[in-house]
């Protein structure tokens, strides 16, 4: 079952939702440098699978939909070069050892108080940017290939609207 969060924890798990669905390259643009430290591996980098659930129609009963690969780790960054000692996970879809300690790294940052707004203005802001872009594109390009189904009631020649009518 999946819980309401709390509202502490909202603002964490929207940022590692935007940070899961970043681009490898942009993570390495902006933390690269940070992440040849010499960082403490509280869960090495690790690949493995999840069931993925989903419900019939959007909202119908939930089935099992498939497995996908998720790779995921979790660090203490090193504070000489981050200036943060707070914990950070990354899970990301696929088999990326490096972006899921990017992410870790930035979900780390994203928690120390004193660097939360650079790094939001930094990461969040313009990922969440691209990726509600993306979205929006997704959504005109899919409303523009939809079809209208209807269906033409048979005409049996009667006058009682019966169709079955023998």
């Amino acid at each position: 079952m999946t819980a309401t969060p709390s509202p502490d924890h909202a603002p964490r798990q929207r940022w590692l939702g935007v940070l899961a669905r970043a681009p490898l390259d942009f993570l390495e643009q902006h933390l690269g440098p940070l992440a040849k430290g010499a960082h403490q591996w509280l869960r090495p980098a690790e690949t493995g699978l999840v069931m993925v659930r989903a419900r019939a129609g959007g909202t119908g009963q939930r089935f099992n939909l498939g497995e996908a690969t998720v790779t995921r780790c979790v660090v203490r960054p090193d504070a000489a070069l981050t200036g943060s000692r707070q914990v950070g996970v990354g899970y990301v879809l696929g088999c990326s050892h490096r972006q899921a300690l990017l992410v870790a790294l930035a979900d780390a940052l994203l928690q120390e108080s004193a660097l939360h707004a650079h790094w939001h203005a930094v990461l969040i802001a313009p990922l969440a940017q691209m990726q509600a872009q993306a979205s929006a594109q997704q959504r005109v390009q899919t409303q523009s290939t939809r079809v209208e189904f209807f269906t033409v009631a048979r005409e049996t020649g009667s006058d009682r609207g019966d169709e079955d009518a023998p």
